[in-house]
């Protein structure tokens, strides 16, 4: 069983940066991926990013590549995204998730576990 508690969420700006936090508690095994995911209001959930707990691989959406960077601290267990250049359709309830094997890790309904969720809001 594995533990995800997200914060850093909050108002922003166009073109601000922020950056999201999520600690990690319970066993983490070889094959983990540690992902960033987002649900805007009407929408579907959607892939962010993700990052290989042990390996450090990772993975962007088009729409983020460039603007956000996922990554991992494994002595903190704490997997970050640091979110620049921020624009309103950024606006979504933020998620971290976890998939317990490296595959499939771009479909929302494939991890296994997941946080509670943390907002952030980009204004125009």
């Amino acid at each position: 069983q594995v533990q995800l508690v997200e914060s850093g969420g909050g108002l922003v700006q166009a073109g601000d940066s922020l950056r999201l936090s999520c600690a990690v508690s319970g066993r983490i095994f070889i094959g983990y991926v540690m992902g960033w995911l987002r649900q805007a209001p009407g929408k579907e959930r959607e892939f962010v990013a993700a990052v290989g707990w042990y390996d450090g691989g990772t993975l962007y959406a088009d729409s983020v590549k460039g603007r956000f960077t996922i990554s991992r601290d494994t002595g903190k267990n704490t997997v970050y995204l640091q979110m620049n250049s921020l624009k309103p359709e950024d606006t979504a309830a933020y998620y971290c998730a976890v998939r317990r094997q490296p595959s499939n890790i771009v479909i929302p309904g494939s991890y296994d576990y997941w946080g509670q969720g943390t907002q952030v809001t980009v204004s125009s």
